[in-house]
């Protein structure tokens, strides 16, 4: 189940890395560890800026402050960090040169050695970090040597750099990184879901659905998609696969022949079995996935497909799923108040992400907003406005949530707090609590992003938590 090795020979090759962050400083240390000659280039000129190119330089690696927009002379490939847009200068000069950009990953991809260990690899607009953690768990529980990594964790050319051996690894990418790696070749591959998102940086939902669906291009065993999203589906049809890779959906109905779904409340394999279109294998319960709602059973189930399409056994998929933990501020359950639940979904930070959280819980009074990133709010409050018992709104641009309500759910009740303070998101919980009955939800699912008022959607989540915890100590 090996994949292809793309062989280069990098001694004396004058590599300009662009951005001074983790991931470029990886790419940096690496291709200069290889006999590289490298220029690291970043438009800050900061304090950090100026101690990191310091250390870099003792280490004989170049580092130009202050101007990412000039490309070094000689430079024979840029390497990106996945952030800078497409459209940067430095990669406008490097075109006009003739000279390649490629990302970290595809780095990682050109540097495997003959023996290294297939990547089983995700993707989507949201769920991409929790199964990729899905399914790392699930590999580790059927003994095999894996970890997590890409968009996530170690940077991955350490990963495939290091001393450590791996029989398969878990690799969560994100669409930059895909824009950036035109010779990565998954083993397998999930795109769990598509909806616009990073609009600015790729120009349009045709341009970012293209770069998600790099992901499937060489795949050898499976192409794993969302029944529920066609356009997962349409990427499929569109790649370039090798000869006898299956697309392989996944469903939270009963699944067809070549899907894996949900019976009875049971995780069941229709499309790695013998003879799939009268048989099925059950995997796990329902109640094996933390938490059980239904944007994470789609997760655990895509996370089960790609196993499944390394040979995993159905044990262990059921024990890798009752052994994963979720990562903090993921629909994380904080406390019980008064018979009411506080539940902190702040990596909720798109529509997308919002609609799956509102859908596991009825009813919900909801607190939201902050900064918006171009996104239109009526069709997520259209979807989700029977469940809403009240809704709290802070952050710079609430006003757009504010106006999708008046338009689509006029009779629910909406707290505006005109506020950024550090007791702002105290005075949300409140004015939520005052909202809730008993059996409600109290859900943070901003559908924003969070640095107007926050440090990222971690911090967000804390103070989240923390106000629920100072409620109910009050209360006790």
């Amino acid at each position: 189940m090996g994949s292809r090795q793309v062989s280069q020979s990098w001694q004396g090759m004058r590599i300009t890395v662009a951005g001074l962050g983790v991931s470029g400083v990886s790419a940096a240390r690496a291709l200069a560890g290889l006999g590289a000659v490298v220029t690291v280039v970043d438009g800050g000129d900061s304090g950090t800026h100026r101690e990191r190119a310091a250390e870099l330089a003792e280490e004989g690696i170049s580092v130009r402050l202050g101007d990412a927009e000039t490309l070094p002379e000689g430079t024979g490939l840029v390497v990106t960090s996945p952030g800078w847009k497409p459209d940067s200068p430095l990669f406008a000069a490097a075109a006009e040169a003739g000279v390649d950009v490629v990302g970290d990953v595809e780095i990682a991809w050109r540097l495997r050695g003959p023996d290294a260990a297939p990547w089983l690899a995700v993707t989507g607009t949201n769920g991409k970090t929790t199964t990729t953690q899905m399914l790392a768990s699930i590999l580790r529980a059927a003994g095999l040597r894996t970890a997590a990594v890409g968009n996530i964790g170690t940077p991955i050319v350490d990963v495939v750099l290091g001393e450590e051996t791996y029989d398969v690894l878990a690799v969560e990418l994100s669409s930059y990184q895909l824009h950036w790696a035109p010779s990565l070749r998954a083993h397998s591959a999930a795109v769990l879901n598509l909806a616009p998102d990073h609009l600015d940086w790729h120009g349009s939902m045709e341009a970012y659905a293209a770069d998600k669906g790099r992901i499937y291009e060489g795949n050898t065993v499976a192409c794993v998609y969302n029944v529920a999203d066609p356009a997962t589906e349409d990427l499929v049809r569109e790649a370039d696969v090798e000869e006898g890779c299956r697309a392989i959906g996944f469903t939270l109905g009963t699944p067809g022949p070549s899907q894996l779904g949900v019976v009875d409340g049971i995780l069941v394999d229709r499309a790695f079995v013998a003879n799939r279109q009268k048989n099925a294998q059950e995997l796990a319960e329902v109640g094996d996935i933390n938490p059980p709602a239904p944007h994470n059973i789609a997760n655990a189930l895509a996370a089960a497909a790609l196993a499944r399409a390394f040979g995993v056994e159905p044990k262990a998929v059921r024990d890798g799923l009752r052994a994963f933990t979720p990562d903090a501020h993921r629909i994380a359950h904080i406390a019980d108040v008064d018979e009411v639940a506080y539940v902190d979904d702040s990596k909720a930070t798109n529509t997308h992400a919002a609609e799956a959280s509102l859908a596991a819980y009825d009813p919900i009074v909801w607190i939201a907003g902050g900064l918006a990133k171009g996104a239109s709010f009526d069709e997520l409050v259209t979807r989700s406005a029977k469940r809403l018992r009240g809704v709290v709104l802070i952050g710079a641009e609430r006003h757009l949530i504010a106006e999708a309500l008046a338009r689509h759910a006029p009779e629910v009740p909406v707290v505006d707090l005109d506020r950024t303070d550090t007791g702002a998101m105290s005075a949300a919980v409140r004015e939520a609590a005052a909202l809730a009955k008993p059996g409600d939800t109290v859900l943070l699912a901003p559908a924003c992003a969070s640095m107007d008022m926050f440090t990222n959607y971690n911090k967000r989540g804390e103070a989240f938590a923390e106000a629920v915890r100072e409620l109910a100590a009050e209360r006790a």
